[in-house]
Order: C-alpha cells, then sequence, then structure tokens
C-alpha cells in the first residue's frame, strides 16, 4: 500500500501567489521562459529556469546556473516572497480550464514506494534530464517541481477532499494569464492529516506517474547519493496525487526534420504499404484509435493503420507504437525516440497550428498529429510492467512551480 506525509512547503505569501507561480521549467525554453519572467521579479522561474539572468551563451547545465538558483531561492526567502510552513500540512489543488474542474491532493510520496514499485511508471528516462534534475535539487535542497501522480478513485477520499474544500477557505485562489483557475487549501487538522495518510495506506495499493518522471528518479537519485546524510526529508519527494476520473489526456505529436533521403513520392509509397491514405482539406486531430493526421507540403492527410499491421497487447495497440513500428523506423530510420535529434515532440496544448508552422518554416518536413493515450491504456500498460514510447502522454492543466516546494534539508 501507499505511503504519503504531510510536509513543511515553502510557498509564496497569499498576495504574491500570482506572480510567483510560473509554469513548469520542462515546458519553457530558456528564450520564452526570459520572455515570461521578464518584468517580475517575482516570478518561480528565477529558480527552475535561473540561467535567464545569465549570458545567453550560459550553458543551461553548468553549475553556474544551479548556483544561481540556489541564490534566487535564499532571495526570495529573505525578501519575504516565500516562507516556511510552521507545521507539516496537506495541500489540495483544484485547477479549472475551459470549465472542468479537477483536484489533487500535494504530498510527500516515499522514496522507497518509488524503489519498491509501488509507483509505477510507464516511460525510460533520459540520463541528461535526470542529471539536471539532481543537480538542481542538490544545489537548492529543493524539489521544486511537482511529480504527478494517479490513482484508482476511493470513494473515501474523494469524500474527504471534497468536504475539505466546502467547509475551509482556499489560501490561494487566482486565474493565470492563460485562463487557467488555481485554488489551494491548506489540510492543517492533525486528525484529518492522519486520516489521509491512513486512507491511502489501507485503499490504495500503487500509483501511477502521470508526469514527472525525471523529478520522481531524480529524487531517488539524490536521496542515494547523499547516504548517510541524507535527512528525512529526502525520504519522500513532492508529488500531487490525482482520482483517475478527473485526468485529462491530450495528444503528444511529431514533427521529423528530413524524409531520410526519400523523394516525397518515394515516402508517400512506402507509407501506403501499413496505412491507407486520403488527402484532406484541414487539419486533423484523430478523433478514434488507429487513425492519424500526417502535414506534408502544405498538404494534410488522414493516414488509417490497415489491419493486421498491429497486434492488441497494451503496448503493441498504443497509437505511437503503430506509427513507430510502421512508419518512423522502417521509413524514415527514427529507431530511438529518445535520442535521435531528428525528432521533436509537440505537446497537444500548442495546437495542430504548431505542427504547420513548423513544417511550413523548413525547419521540419513532416509531422504527424495522434489520438490522445487513454488513462486506462497508461494503467494497463505500467500495471504489465512494460514502457511507452517516450513522449507518450500531455496532461493539461499544468500544476504551477513555486506554489509548494519541498525542501529536503
Amino acid at each position: 500500500m501507499i505511503t504519503i506525509a504531510p510536509f513543511k512547503a515553502l510557498r509564496p505569501e497569499a498576495q504574491l501567489a500570482k506572480q510567483v507561480a510560473s509554469r513548469p521549467y520542462d515546458v519553457l525554453n530558456s528564450k520564452e521562459a526570459k520572455v515570461e519572467a521578464q518584468g517580475n521579479p517575482a516570478s518561480f522561474l528565477h529558480i527552475t529556469k535561473s540561467e535567464i539572468a545569465l549570458p545567453d551563451s550560459t550553458d543551461i547545465h553548468s553549475q553556474e546556473v544551479y548556483d544561481k538558483a540556489k541564490e534566487n531561492l535564499d532571495a526570495f526567502v529573505s525578501r519575504n516572497i516565500l516562507f516556511r510552513e510552521s507545521k507539516p500540512c496537506y495541500y489540495i489543488y483544484q485547477l479549472i480550464m475551459n470549465g472542468k474542474s479537477q483536484t489533487g491532493l500535494v504530498c510527500g510520496s516515499s522514496v522507497d514506494d518509488y524503489e519498491n514499485g509501488l509507483i509505477k511508471k510507464h516511460e525510460f528516462t533520459r540520463p541528461e534530464k535526470e542529471q539536471d534534475r539532481i543537480n538542481h535539487i542538490k544545489t537548492t535542497g529543493a524539489q521544486t517541481g511537482n511529480v504527478f501522480l494517479a490513482y484508482r478513485n476511493v470513494a473515501a477520499i474523494d469524500a474527504l477532499i471534497n468536504d475539505w474544500k466546502k467547509e475551509r477557505s482556499p489560501v490561494y485562489d487566482f486565474i493565470a494569464d492563460d485562463g487557467i483557475q488555481h485554488t489551494v487549501w491548506t489540510v492543517n487538522d492533525a486528525d484529518t492529516i492522519t486520516r489521509i495518510t491512513e486512507l491511502f495506506k489501507t485503499t490504495v495499493p500503487v500509483t501511477y506517474i502521470a508526469d514527472g518522471h525525471h523529478r520522481a528518479a531524480s529524487a531517488a537519485k539524490v536521496r542515494k547519493a547523499l547516504g548517510d546524510n541524507a535527512t528525512e526529508g529526502a525520504d519522500y519527494f513532492l508529488t500531487t496525487l490525482f482520482p483517475a476520473d478527473q485526468l485529462h489526456i491530450m495528444d503528444y505529436n511529431r514533427v521529423v526534420k528530413d524524409l531520410n533521403g526519400l523523394t516525397e513520392d518515394m515516402f508517400l509509397e512506402l507509407v501506403s504499404k501499413h496505412f491507407t491514405i486520403e488527402k484532406i482539406k484541414e487539419a486533423l486531430s484523430p478523433a478514434v484509435l488507429h487513425e492519424f493526421g500526417m502535414y506534408l507540403n502544405n498538404q494534410w492527410y488522414k493516414l488509417t493503420a490497415k489491419e493486421n499491421t498491429f497486434t492488441t497487447d497494451p503496448i503493441g495497440i498504443l497509437d505511437i507504437t503503430i506509427l513507430s513500428n510502421n512508419l518512423l523506423e522502417p521509413v524514415l530510420g527514427i529507431k530511438d525516440q529518445r535520442t535521435d535529434k531528428r525528432i521533436d515532440f509537440v505537446g497537444g496544448i500548442r495546437g495542430l497550428g504548431e505542427l504547420e508552422k513548423r513544417v511550413n518554416s523548413g525547419e521540419m518536413a513532416v509531422a504527424f498529429s495522434l489520438h490522445p493515450v487513454t488513462i486506462q491504456q497508461l494503467f494497463d500498460i505500467a500495471d504489465s510492467g512494460n514502457v511507452m514510447p517516450p513522449k507518450s502522454t500531455w496532461f493539461e492543466p499544468k500544476l504551477r512551480d513555486g506554489l509548494l516546494t519541498h525542501l529536503i534539508d
């Protein structure tokens, strides 16, 4: 069963919450972060993307960047932008996007559970991205990035959280510039804290990483690296747990730089071996599984996987597996999407216009739109011990960095 714990969050003063809260560090590049933080000295991007204060030539993975993050974190505390909670608490975090609400519990999840397979994974991680978070955590002494976990609904947990929201006032409630509403309640009652801990320990056998594989892996490796110097705080990592029925997974699309030396006609002929191809007039966001959109040379196509070109096991039936096995690898020569520099990933929140833009600019040669993975597919794959291809799921809305930080020292 799952072990969670309350923690003393480092968090902003209420009147500064909207200024502090920033989009996750991994959805912005350095240039975008610099623009977003401009004119806002309280933006948490000064901690999660601290290179924005350094020369553009700075290596974003240099120790100078992590030292700057630590300097800025300490400055936020000394300037009373952030303060440390006086006692361990749980936090309830509600997001509303386009009228749809979802609510999760912010807590510390056990590193032991992660290492023992009770926190299930569905993706491999990239060593360089792990190392970046390891260096950031070790230097700052803080887990600034939230790991998004899912679990199968438990009625008693749902009721407890809903009752707390109805009966208590939130500590934060604001609408961010992108129109998403963020509301946070502090759960500081000892009996309720005990009840929540016990409910997860007795009714939730496993949780699933929805978003944040690198942050989870890094937290575990930091604890291991600290060895005998590890504090109790390092035994847990910052997570928000969402019941499955509230989650919304968006499409995660692909763009590829070139046609692997093929002419357009040769490429289309090879694609037609495993897919039916139909020219269409408008951008396609696939409405059903095993259907794909493809944008090539100012033209959209609908691709439909032919019969007997895929298997029905938890991995084989995924659309990204079908695309990988029948097109990306055999036709375009992309064998490892984690390491091949010819492929890039575009989250569905950016829209299909982003795919057109990147192809029309000449940066990319071809784009593919996919049907979103379902939460049941994610659970099935994690339960089977398999992993999805990289960048298979895109969750929206995103939790904001800076509202609740977990200190490990």
